[in-house]
């Protein structure tokens, strides 16, 4: 009886240590940056619109599990609707499918069934428009985020700019994509997937550009604009060295490919081998418990 409820016991932490690996792996690429919803919502009586937005969001889920990139048309001449989803360069094309496959359900909840939608988390995006909705600038910004800490006076700006000029010219080699660390300033530029090199690399100047106006001496920041995104972190005392299981291949292109060390990965490696070694130890003390419990028991039987 002891014996099963030791092993119930030590199971049970097992299977609580594999929740939090499933809990803190999700966080690092699924959290929501900014949703933009259109004002107008679908003239829907006959269902159609709801029919062809179903189909498309099961098509985009459906392609994220094969690639980084995908852009559709779905429904009738009246009832078009045109939808893609992109994934972050880095991601593999299991955590790809993870975060897209929750984009379809945040879109409903967030925006409801409006003509246009667009959710942006920190792995993916998600945008879909029906035919005919007004059309924007590729330049235009639609988020932005700076830290809040500044620096100033100690060559940051100088670093960060190197860093900047070293992304822009790694977008158009990695064909959309493009991640790397330069003197303690981490950068990382990404294109939507249907974006030529030329375009791509005029995009991402421009959010830079952005970057150095709106976040001036933060050390960290983010723009958003239409057609492309940057992000970059500087780190005083070095970047933090981390593991990463993200591939770089993709169909949408990819540069060299260096995941955000300000992720939480590197942490969750940590919480996860101090939760696992303790379960190990618990089991290893019941083990070393029950045998001195039989071996006191086989010495009172002798006398």
């Amino acid at each position: 009886m002891s014996l099963s409820i030791s092993l119930l016991f030590l199971t049970s932490l097992l299977l609580f240590s594999d929740l939090s690996v499933i809990e803190s792996a999700t966080t690092e690429y699924t959290t929501l940056i900014y949703k933009g919803c259109a004002k107008q919502q679908f003239s829907d009586p006959s269902g159609l619109y709801s029919q062809a937005l179903s189909a498309m969001f099961g098509s985009l889920v459906t392609q994220s599990t094969k690639t980084r990139f995908y852009k559709t048309t779905t429904g009738t001449s009246q009832t078009t609707i045109t939808g893609l989803f992109q994934c972050r360069g880095d991601l593999t094309n299991h955590d790809c499918y993870n975060c897209v496959s929750r984009l379809p359900v945040l879109s409903d909840k967030l925006c409801g069934k409006t003509i246009a939608s667009r959710v942006q988390l920190s792995g993916c995006y998600l945008l879909y428009e029906v035919a005919g909705f007004s059309q924007i600038s590729g330049m235009e910004m639609l988020f932005k985020t700076c830290g809040k800490n500044n620096i100033a006076g100690t060559g940051f700006e100088e670093r960060r700019d190197t860093a900047f000029g070293v992304m822009q010219n790694g977008v158009v080699s990695g064909h959309g994509f493009y991640a790397t660390t330069y003197e303690s300033v981490y950068v990382l530029g990404q294109c939507e997937g249907d974006v030529g090199d030329s375009d791509c690399s005029g995009c991402v100047k421009n959010a830079l550009e952005k970057a150095q106006v709106e976040c001036g001496t933060a050390i960290s920041g983010q723009i958003y604009l239409h057609k492309c995104f940057i992000a970059y972190s500087y780190y005083p005392n070095g970047v933090p060295r981390r593991s990463s299981s993200s591939s770089s291949s993709s169909s949408s292109g990819s540069g060299s490919s260096s995941s955000d060390p300000s992720s939480s990965t590197g942490a969750t490696g940590k919480t996860v081998a101090i939760i696992v070694g303790g379960a190990a130890g618990v089991g290893f003390l019941v083990i070393c418990l029950l045998f001195a419990k039989n071996l006191m028991k086989k010495k009172h039987d002798d006398y």
